[in-house]
């Protein structure tokens, strides 16, 4: 998948949920994590980050709006409940940004939903745990940026393997005549490939 993002959190004062959050970051692949005006207790924050997240991630504290920075570029979008907020299911998440959420008790402030690019809202009957709604923006950047296979019209596991782009080794390897079914090596692991129809 192209692209970066990270997270952070404008004025968290619980400290369980930013280290959920963080460490929830970290499974998905953030290149950062921040926090902006931060009122909590970093020690205690830790015992849910049990993947210990600042070892592995660039870690950033931004005292208050006029140092909060990004990377050139890098949009930012807020997640927020208000009536001209985009829906997330219909949100095309840019490839370079940062996703900020507001604190559990006051939200995202006005001076910063002003500074976002874009403002946007999970629909639901109401507000969720903050370290639950970072968990499904970054769980919907992944399903609508990444390359999966195809979900199947009926229930269950896809029925359509995932297609190679062109020029890559794998794709290169299966042109060169190698049989349908073949292992390929990653590295890693052995994974059967299969050559779609406009690929031969």
């Amino acid at each position: 998948m192209k692209g970066y993002f990270g997270i952070g959190i404008e004025g968290p004062s619980k400290s369980m949920n930013v280290g959920t959050l963080f460490r929830t970051a970290h499974a998905f692949g953030a290149s950062f994590v921040f926090t902006l005006r931060a009122q909590y207790d970093a020690r205690a924050g830790a015992l849910a980050d049990t993947s210990d997240t600042p070892l592995s991630v660039p870690t950033y504290r931004f005292a208050d709006l006029e140092s909060f920075r990004l990377p050139l570029g890098c949009r930012l979008v807020g997640i927020e409940i208000t009536d001209d907020a985009i829906e997330l299911p219909s949100f095309r998440h840019p490839r370079q940004c940062a996703y900020i959420l507001g604190s559990e008790r006051e939200g995202l402030s006005p001076a910063v939903q002003s500074t976002c690019d874009y403002v946007v809202k999970i629909p639901t009957r109401f507000s969720v745990n903050l370290g639950t709604a970072g968990a499904l923006v970054m769980y919907d950047r992944l399903i609508s940026l990444g390359r999966h296979a195809p979900r199947p019209v009926g229930e269950g596991a896809p029925t359509e393997a995932l297609e190679l782009p062109e020029g890559t080794t794998l794709h290169r390897l299966l042109r060169r005549g190698l049989a349908d079914g073949v292992p390929i090596s990653l590295g890693f692991a052995w994974h059967p490939f299969h050559l779609s129809p406009d690929m031969a």
